[in-house]
């Protein structure tokens, strides 16, 4: 198989598996409306170039920890269907770094947006 052919698979097989995990997993279909809203926002404030590519690179870091997070649930339960507490622990841990990279792209996006939002809503 040429080069070329295989790139072009590898990126048609990872946009699948992105196309699959928007389609069945309401977390990453929550986060990615999330980074239309948040990039909307920017643009409609003019932030700064640094502090959009800050806002991009955490948002690619959690909508990429959903995908990881999808991928070992999947692979979980093709390994173990049944119950078992070391799935629970991947499982839960998988989640955790989701967690984990929400809650600080949040906080990320309350210091890059508090200043511009107060300006624009007139207060001091």
């Amino acid at each position: 198989m040429k080069p070329s052919r295989r790139w072009s698979s590898s990126f048609r097989y990872a946009l699948e598996g992105i196309a699959t995990s928007f389609k069945t997993q309401r977390h990453v279909r929550f986060h990615c409306v999330a980074a239309v809203v948040v990039i909307a926002a920017a643009m409609a404030l003019s932030l700064p170039v640094r502090d959009v590519a800050l806002l991009l690179l955490v948002i690619a870091l959690v909508i990429s920890l959903e995908l990881v997070n999808t991928a070992i649930e999947a692979v979980v339960d093709l390994a173990a269907p049944e119950w078992h507490r070391l799935g629970k622990i991947a499982k839960d841990a998988a989640a955790g770094a989701v967690l984990v990279a929400a809650v600080f792209a949040v906080a990320i996006g309350i210091l890059i947006f508090y200043d511009p939002v107060m300006r624009w809503l007139g207060l001091p």
